[in-house]
Order: structure tokens, then sequence, then C-alpha cells
């Protein structure tokens, strides 16, 4: 088993660290969640990737950080999942939460994740293969071959011949993957694979040369990617990584890799470990056994005051911290602050009063002071004061007899709504009905 380090971003080229991911992941999700909800996770509308800043910004709220300083994995992955998840939609460029992504947010989080993995592998919204950008002509028209099966023959391999109580090194994984005929291959056809090259010169450098290093470099840096951007990403396996500069030499006689210290950002992982949570997501475990690990937030660490303030006397995790600046001012390192506008703009945004009540029940020792309970039980009743119907066509009628006749007819009645004595509101999908009741009685609506 490979010696432990502390988690966190790698610090030197040459630092060894072991990621134990499944609790990682389990607060990771959540907090993900939370970014959507806040509008704070940007994407291109054409390519679905996140974007620099939304990169910094993921980075910056998981647990330990991503896996490298400046080589983004765990945070570039997070938005692709959550969108191939259905979670979250992406609108003018920033993810926004599905109706399925808020009721996910009231769900355990492993459940999350497991469906996470499962809609990733038809549903995901890049080739992952893309992410290993120096193996030029992925362009190519009918070059790459279906993303989907390789997909499922990842996640088949891992689930076959990673297990839990023992570290697989990645080459050992290639081994059972090639003689178990678990081969995703990566180019469509033998002349596709003449087309994939590496330096600048496909007659020189193309891969259809073939040589002893293709399945590694092929097949096997996409089994990387995979498991080291999203299997790694969502808890599922443990990682024992290093940097990728100069981790691997099984590229170095392609022609034009002199210049080149490492052919992927992915060359540094190890080897891996099957997680509890990651037998439960590939359908080996019928269920998810929680486990408590060491440094877990406190079960009850807010203490929500009479002054409408709401203290962190212990741990919180970050998707809690987020959580309580939706509908709270965080007036200092470890104060929220609760007043009507916070709440109310809350919902503006579509947040539920009743999720910050069942938040802050189970996590402090006491029950809500009467002032907070009073409080949302006023902001509650105002939203509840105005009804969004939707949009309409207004008609004007020419005088208060013929909108009388219209909103009391019985074919039209149904369809429409007075407004003031000689306008009608019609509801646009009852427009057709409408023009049809309305030639009925003897009117137009040119």
């Amino acid at each position: 088993m490979p010696a432990t380090s502390e988690a966190g971003p790698l610090r030197d080229e040459g630092e060894h660290r072991v990621r134990l991911m499944e609790q990682e992941a389990l607060l990771n999700v959540r907090t993900m969640l939370e970014l959507c909800a806040a509008g704070e996770l940007r994407c291109s509308e054409k390519t679905s990737r996140p974007s620099t800043a939304t990169l910094g910004k993921v980075a910056s709220n998981l647990v330990h950080g991503d896996f490298y300083l400046l080589e983004p994995i765990a945070s570039f992955a997070w938005p692709l999942l959550i969108q191939a998840g259905g979670l979250a939609k992406n609108q003018g460029g920033r993810l926004q939460l599905t109706p399925r992504g808020r009721t996910a947010m009231g769900k355990p989080p492993a459940e999350v994740i497991a469906e996470l993995w499962r809609r990733w592998q038809t549903h995901a919204v890049i080739d992952e293969f893309s992410r290993i950008e120096e193996i030029k002509g992925q362009r190519g028209r009918n070059v790459l071959s279906a993303v989907k099966p390789r997909r499922q023959v990842v996640a088949t391999a891992m689930a076959r011949y990673v297990p839990a109580d023992e570290w697989t090194e990645v080459d050992s994984l290639f081994t059972a993957m090639r003689r178990g005929g678990q081969k995703p291959t990566i180019a469509r056809s033998d002349m596709a694979l003449w087309r994939l090259h590496v330096g600048g010169s496909v007659e020189y450098g193309s891969l259809g040369y073939d040589g002893p290093h293709r399945w590694d470099v092929l097949e096997g840096r996409y089994t990387l990617a995979v498991l080291f951007e999203y299997a790694g990403t969502l808890g599922l396996v443990d990682l024992d990584y290093v940097h990728p500069a100069d981790a691997r030499e099984d590229f170095r006689e392609l022609w034009g890799t002199d210049h080149l210290q490492a052919l992927s950002r992915y060359d540094g992982l190890r080897a891996l470990r099957l997680t509890a949570l990651g037998r439960y997501a590939t359908g080996l475990a019928g269920t998810y056994e929680p486990v408590v690990a060491e440094g877990q937030p406190a079960a009850r660490p807010l203490k929500v005051l009479a002054n409408l303030d709401i203290v962190a006397v212990g741990t919180i995790s970050q998707a809690d911290q987020l959580l309580l600046s939706a509908y709270a001012e965080q007036t200092g390192d470890r104060v929220w602050t609760v007043a009507a506008a916070t709440l109310l703009a809350a919902v503006d945004t579509g947040r539920d009063l009743a999720e910050l009540t069942a938040f802050l029940t189970p996590r402090t020792e006491h029950e809500l002071p009467n002032t907070f309970t009073t409080l949302i039980a006023d902001v509650t009743r105002r939203v509840t004061q105005l009804t969004d119907l939707g949009h309409a066509r207004v008609i004007e009628c020419a005088d208060p007899a013929v909108a009388a006749l219209i909103v009391h007819d019985r074919g039209l009645r149904a369809l429409c709504r007075p407004i003031g004595d000689r306008h009608i509101a019609v509801p646009i999908d009852q427009e057709f009905k409408f023009r049809k009741a309305l030639l009925k009685v003897g009117y137009v609506l040119p």
C-alpha cells in the first residue's frame, strides 16, 4: 500500500499524494448544487465547458481543493457532471438548477452521486478524450469512435478489476483490461488511426505506425482520464498520484514528444482503490452505509439567536456556508444575519423558506427562537400574496358591454379573465380555443 500524505493540491512536482475521495465527494456534491443555486457557475453555451472564473470558483470551494494547483481536474469535472445528471441547465451561459436539481438538494448525497455516475455514462456533454490535448487530429470527421460505449467499458472495468480492499496499480489495470477484452477503442477505424498524431506532423507523428505503446497512448490515456477526472472526483475510487511530469515513459518513443514532460494531465495517476461509495454507485452493493470520518462537521454546529443572528459554534461544511449565505447576510467570520430583505431575495432566486427551517432544525441544540419563526411566517405570508399566472394576451374591447358578453359566455368564460371593464386576458396556451369559441358568439380577433 502506498504511503499517505495530507490531502490537498500538490506543492512540489515530485510530491506523492494519496487522496481518500469518498468523504470529499459527499461534501462537494452539495457544494456544487449550492453554487448552481446561487448562479455562481458559468459554462460556455457552445461547448458546455466551465469558464476560467468558474474553474477558480469551484476549486476554491472544494473540501481539499483540486488535485493540482495549476491543472484543473475536479473543478473541470463537477460542472460537466451536474449538467450530465440533469441537475442544472445552461441558461445564457450560467448554470441554473432544474427541478431535478432542487430535489437532489434534499436527497442523501450518496444517492445523488450514484445517479450522476449512471447518467454521466450516457449523457456526458463532452468526449473525455478531448482532454488529451497532445494527441492531435481528434476533430477530423469520423476519426473517433462513439463515446458512450467507451465510457461504459471503463466503468465496467473499474467495477470488475478494482477491488475495495487493496490498491490496484494502473498498469495492472491496463493488463487486466487487455486480457479481459475490455478495450475502450478510441479510433473509429484503422484508417482513422493514421489521422491521430502527436506533435506538429501527421506524416511523422501518426499513431498509425504500429508501435508497442499504442494501447497505453490511446485506450490507456482515455482510461486514466475517466478514472481520475470523473470516478475520482465523484469519490468512487481513492487516488494515489504524483505530479504528471515524467510520471510515465510509455510515450517517449513516439515522434515529436521530446519536448513533452507528460502526454496528459492524468499521467500522474499511479493506483486506485474502490470505495464503499464506488461499490454502491456501480451496483456492487445494494445499500450505502455512511462512514463518519475524522474531522467531519459536528451534528449540531449552529445556534440561532433571538436577534436573528445564526452563529457557527462548530465546524460547518462549505455547502452549509453557501446555503446560509443564500438566505442571510454574512456579517462576521462565523455569523449570518437573517432579515426580511434577505429572505425575500432568496425567494426571488427560487429558494424555498421551508428549506432554511428544515436545514437549521437538526443543526441546532435548541428550538428556533420565536423572533425567527415569526419572521419566517411573515415573509411566507408576503410571498403568497402574489401568484404568477403566466403569460397572457391582453385584448381591448370597444366598450364594457362587449367585454361583459365575452367573459360571461359559457364557452368563453373559462378561457379568459377580465381586466377592468374593457380589457380581457387570455392565457397563451388557451388562445387557439378562445379564438374558436369567439367565432361562435359572432366576434373575431383580427
